[in-house]
């Protein structure tokens, strides 16, 4: 069952939902990054996710975001620069360090963002949510992911 009727308007949003990676990143780790990350936007901004989905035999699927996620990536100063101005701007953001590489928990991996200082974090991806044009001074000088 197709929910939008033929002649309505594209949907448009107000709103970004985007990953910004570290460049040097292997792939497994981007897909893992970007996964870890938008897994944190969803649980605190409602907003952000959709209805549930069913199939045609009545086959119900968990709700998704409501609108893309795009990916961005940039190097180590590109990250720093947009996580500080993230922060300036108050938006909700999630953070993945090259420190969660070694743990394997939820636990773990709060406890080593915990233990470092804002401006020493060694960031490899974030997450963010926001205004399109306070999400797009964010990620100024950063390039859609390839």
């Amino acid at each position: 069952m197709n929910d939008a009727a033929p002649d309505s308007p594209p949907v448009r949003f107000d709103t970004k939902i985007a990953v910004l990676l570290r460049d040097d990143l292997e792939t497994w780790q981007r897909l893992n990054v970007t996964a870890f990350l938008v897994s944190g936007l969803g649980t605190r901004i409602p907003e952000v996710i959709g209805e549930s989905y069913e199939d045609a035999d009545g086959v119900p699927y968990l709700p998704m975001f409501r609108q893309p996620v795009l990916v961005f990536e940039g190097g180590k100063e590109m990250l720093t620069a947009a996580h500080a101005r993230v922060l300036s701007r108050a938006l909700p953001c999630a953070v993945f360090t090259s420190d969660l590489f070694a743990t394997g928990n939820d636990r773990d991996n709060r406890a080593a963002v915990r233990a470092v200082p804002t401006g020493e974090l060694d960031l490899v991806g974030l997450a963010l949510y926001g205004p399109k044009n306070g999400v797009d001074k964010v990620l100024k000088g950063a390039r859609m992911h390839p």
